[in-house]
């Protein structure tokens, strides 16, 4: 990571890396996530279904989103783990890193809802909040019109909130509206193999997907090692944390 991406990072809370990675190796990508995909949506409850399926798509079953890739597939385990990436979070976090958590966003064309302002400290309560970083990967190119991430620039200087969600949607955890309201929001577009980093205090959020291409992600939560989540919003399985160096 340059000195001015690293200085970028410090002042807003996020930055974006373009070229991590080649697009033909976010097309392998892309390939390994929807075969994991579709065995997952042969195979879900009614119950995960509420929590997985994309209830704004009508046409199709789609998957919202799917957890933790760095343990279940070895394509993203060995992503996690590639010198590219890992180069620019431990220019963030110091040397010994490690993945506590991990997302596949889905967002289909005219479809993948949006997704409220928040904080991922806020979700994860880590014991230093300095301690986790989020490496966003582009599997396909993300833009205004698809549903980029947006930032609300140094917003990690400030505190964590108290989320709230609605009932029939707790994963809909978000800053309450009168709080996002105050903090202005700036698209942060990435391309195909780009990275954006975000600290976990960082507000984002995204939009719907208003194109007629798809908008896939990769979200790689990056913890040091001397981190933890103590106080979760949300529950979290220890076990799948992949150590990377």
């Amino acid at each position: 990571m340059r000195a001015e991406d690293l200085a970028a990072y410090r002042r807003d809370g996020h930055v974006t890396l373009p070229g991590i990675f080649r697009p033909e190796e976010m097309d392998g990508a892309v390939v390994d996530v929807m075969a994991w995909a579709n065995t997952v949506l042969e195979s879900l409850s009614e119950a995960d279904r509420h929590w997985y399926v994309d209830r704004s798509v009508v046409s199709a079953e789609v998957l919202r989103k799917l957890d933790n890739p760095q343990f279940h597939r070895p394509f993203f385990r060995d992503l996690a783990a590639d010198p590219r990436l890992v180069q620019a979070v431990e220019a963030v976090l110091g040397a010994g890193v490690g993945v506590y958590f991990s997302q596949i966003f889905f967002k289909p064309p005219h479809g993948g809802g949006p997704k409220p302002v928040h904080q991922d400290n806020f979700y994860f309560g880590p014991s230093n909040p300095d301690g986790v970083v989020t490496a966003w990967i582009a599997l396909d190119d993300a833009t205004t019109e698809n549903g980029c991430l947006y930032f609300g620039d140094g917003t990690h200087l400030g505190p964590v909130y108290h989320h709230v969600a609605p009932a029939d949607r707790r994963f809909d955890l978000h800053v309450p509206d009168a709080i996002a309201a105050e903090h202005p929001m700036t698209p942060a577009p990435v391309p195909k193999g780009g990275v954006s980093l975000h600290h976990g205090g960082t507000f984002h959020q995204s939009s719907d997907n208003r194109s007629e291409r798809w908008r896939r992600a990769c979200a790689l939560h990056y913890v040091s090692n001397r981190t933890r989540f103590v106080t979760p919003a949300l529950p979290y399985d220890d076990t799948m944390v992949i150590r990377v160096t």
